[in-house]
Order: structure tokens, then C-alpha cells, then sequence
């Protein structure tokens, strides 16, 4: 927590604390008011103290928590494999990435005898840039939807609904589908699944993206709105933890899939764009370039699916491999190991390990420690919106209250990511 929010911070006789906002300014020019945590700019259930000189920010605090899940208190009581349903309910609009975090840590905690087959990352690469895409379009369309463009947020959700039809054709549900696994994936792409993304990407890049940049990248209001906004540069940022795209915005060419591949991402063939001034302008302009670099990545996944045999989407160990799907034909031998793995679980042995992905919102990275027990012993989170929104007083101070709804844009925060 930051100097300034601790010392705006008072006990509230609950055991918590709720910021003063006004400690130490001592004027009477100054006015202090709430922004949220019903505020529908927030994103969210977060609440921010803001001190006004006029509509000048003199100071903001952020309080955060009215979210709270205790989801990594809950990993402690729940089976290896039960808590992957847990953390694709941190950045709901991004479930995959979670979920891949959290296997990778896993998996690096079993060691090099759990092999992950070729075609299983391949599809892991793939269904982590689709969502990519998913949750650059709700950061678009509700980003727009703030400054005032109302017509994006259509366009982004029709085309998010896209791939959350993919989404459930390839895990049976739309969002929490629990499809990446510790070993590999559920199952293998279903017949017909890469022609349906392939046409996906071929209207998307052809269509979409085009409208998306006719509508706000030379906009007059919209560069007026976005651009010297929230200027940090890449000095601080890096003092501050920043990553993604937020980060790459301030002109640094960091990138978990290039620093730390995973995945076989290092097999892949993409840019890593990055900006200029730092301000939200060049926070969007990398995103947009972002969604364009994940349709390259895709066409080169699938290129290299379609030729290899199928069903090797998951790794083969008698300890750690997820059983297949069942059926009234399944021997006894089949529903007992079925039965064992989801109840049981996997015992990892006595260890800890990190591994963190590339999320939409910039380095996502689980920290899980073993005592060789069925449940983890610790499970700590990195969620990236966290490290940000500690920035946020930074970016918005002397700036108009207005552009607190644009900051906050620009930097993509979810509360369920915050709040663990």
C-alpha cells in the first residue's frame, strides 16, 4: 500500500479502515467527495475518495474490498484440481488466463516428469489469445462507453459474443468453463471448431478492427479525451510494478510471453507494440495493435493444429493425467479413477513454484506452495489490476474529475481480480 493512502487511512471501530480523505490538506478550498462504489465508471464495486481544488484532483484514495471473495484462504480448503473452478472467477471476463496461471504453477511444482504434449499448449496458446480478444473488447467498449462513444460498446459485444460461442463449443459453457487443466485441457478441439475460428478471425481482422479504428483512433473528441491523459513514463512505471499494456504504453517492451515463454509461445512469431508518451492515447493504440498481434497468433496455431493427430491434449501419468469423459460404457476401473481424481485430487510433492501468463491486463502469476498433501498449503495471487490501481492516485492528480472515468479506463480494472 502506498505512503498516501496509508496516511489517509483512519480506523473505522471495525476492525478495518476507511480513507480520510482530507487528512493533513487542511483547507478551506478544498471539498472532498465519493466516487463510487456504485459509480458505473469504476468498474465495479470500487470507491474512491477524491479532494477537489475546483475540479482539480488534489488527491485520490482508493478503498477497496466491498468484493472480497477470499478465494485464496478457499484454495487451502479445496483439492489441486477442484480450485481451478475458483480463479476463472477473478477477472470473470478473462477466465482462461487465470486458469493457465494457475496450471503452469502447478505443473512446475510436479516437475519435468509431468510432460504437457505439443497440441495441448498449441491449444492452450490458442484459447489464451481468444481471450485476449474477449477481454480487449470489453475494455474497449466500456472504455468508449465512459468518455462518451456509445456505438463501440455494440460492436465490441456483438463481436465478444463470437467468441464466447467458441468459448462454449469448445468447454460447454460460455465464460467459467474450467476447460484448461492441470496436464493439459479437457478435451481436444471438437470436429469443425478451427474453421469456426478462423472465420471469426478473418471477419474480425477485415471488419472490426477497422470500425473500430474509423470510429475513435483519429476522433477529435476522442484524442482530446485521451490524449497527455494519465502520462506516466516508463521509469516510473517500472518503479510502480506496472505491466501489459499499461506498461507497454509507456514505451517498455515487456512481455511475459516473450521475457518467460510458456506455452511454446517462443514457436510463435508476433510484435510486442509499445508506446511513445505514456498517456491513455498510447495505452489504447497498444491494445489495438495487441488485438491485431493475437489474430496473427492464432492463424499460426491453427495452421499447425490442422496437421498434427488428435487427442493428445492432456499428459499421460498415472498420478497426475485427468481422467477422460465417462459413459455407460466406461469400465469399473474408468469411474473409479474418475471418482479418485475429483475427490481426491493429485498430491504434488513438498515444494512451492510461480508461474505467471501474459493476461489481457498484464503479468497474471500464481505462487502455490506444497506441504504433499492433496490441498495446497498457500496459494498466493498476482493479480495485475491490483498492482495498478495502487498507481491511480498518481495518474490522476491535477487532473479534472472527468478524466478520472478515462484514467480509470485506460488502466482496465476488475474488482473481482482486486478484491481476493
Amino acid at each position: 500500500m502506498s505512503e498516501e493512502i496509508q496516511t489517509a487511512t483512519k480506523p473505522n471501530g471495525t476492525g478495518g479502515g476507511v480513507p480520510d480523505v482530507t487528512a493533513g490538506l487542511g483547507s478551506e478550498r478544498l471539498i472532498a467527495v465519493n466516487m463510487g462504489p456504485h459509480h458505473p465508471s469504476t468498474h465495479g464495486v470500487l470507491r474512491l475518495g477524491l479532494v477537489l481544488d475546483g475540479e482539480k484532483i488534489v488527491r485520490c484514495v482508493p478503498d477497496i474490498g466491498y468484493l472480497h471473495t477470499g478465494v485464496e484462504k478457499l484454495s487451502e480448503h479445496h483439492n489441486w484440481t477442484q480450485n481451478i473452478t475458483h480463479y476463472c472467477r477473478l477477472d470473470y471476463l478473462c477466465p482462461m488466463h487465470n486458469e493457465l496461471a494457475y496450471c503452469l504453477a502447478v505443473e512446475k511444482l510436479i516437475g519435468p516428469e509431468l510432460r504437457i504434449p505439443r497440441r495441448a499448449d498449441y491449444i492452450r496458446v490458442l484459447m489464451s489469445e481468444l481471450t485476449r480478444i474477449i477481454g480487449h473488447m470489453v475494455w474497449l467498449g466500456t472504455h468508449a462507453l465512459d468518455i462518451g462513444a456509445m456505438s463501440v460498446f455494440f460492436y465490441c459485444f456483438r463481436e465478444r459474443e463470437k467468441v464466447l460461442d467458441l468459448y462454449e463449443e469448445i468447454g460447454g459453457q460460455r465464460m467459467m468453463t474450467s476447460y484448461i487443466r492441470i496436464g493439459g485441457v479437457a478435451y481436444d478441439t471438437p470436429p469443425g471448431f478451427l474453421d469456426h475460428v478462423m472465420d471469426f478471425v478473418e471477419s474480425f481482422e477485415k471488419d472490426a478492427l477497422n470500425t473500430f479504428h474509423s470510429l475513435l483512433t483519429e476522433n477529435p473528441i476522442w484524442l482530446r479525451r485521451t490524449q497527455g491523459i494519465g502520462v506516466i513514463g516508463p521509469k516510473e512505471a517500472l518503479e510502480w510494478g506496472l505491466t501489459g499494456p499499461v506498461l507497454r504504453g509507456s514505451g517498455v517492451a515487456y512481455d511475459v510471453r516473450r521475457a518467460f515463454p510458456y506455452c511454446r509461445y517462443e514457436e510463435f512469431e508476433f510484435d510486442i507494440p509499445v508506446g511513445e508518451n505514456g498517456d491513455t492515447y498510447d495505452r489504447y493504440l497498444v491494445r489495438m495493435e495487441e488485438l491485431r498481434q493475437s489474430c496473427r497468433i492464432i492463424r499460426q496455431v491453427v495452421e499447425r493444429l490442422r496437421k498434427m493427430p488428435r487427442g493428445d491434449n492432456y499428459a499421460r501419468h498415472p498420478k497426475f493425467t485427468p481422467p477422460g469423459r465417462v459413459n455407460i460404457n466406461s469400465s469399473m476401473e474408468e469411474l473409479i479413477h474418475h471418482f479418485k481424481y475429483w475427490t481426491e485430487g493429485i498430491r504434488p510433492p513438498k515444494g512451492e513454484a510461480y508461474a505467471a501468463v501474459e493476461s489481457n491486463k498484464g503479468e497474471m502469476g500464481y505462487y502455490v506452495k506444497s506441504e504433499g498433501g492433496p490441498k495446497p498449503f498457500r496459494v498466493k495471487i498476482r493479480a495485475p489490476a491490483f498492482v495498478h490501481l495502487q498507481a491511480l492516485p498518481r495518474l490522476v492528480k491535477g487532473h479534472l474529475i472527468a478524466d478520472v472515468v478515462t484514467i480509470i479506463g485506460s488502466i482496465d480494472l476488475v474488482l473481482g481480480e482486486i478484491d481476493r
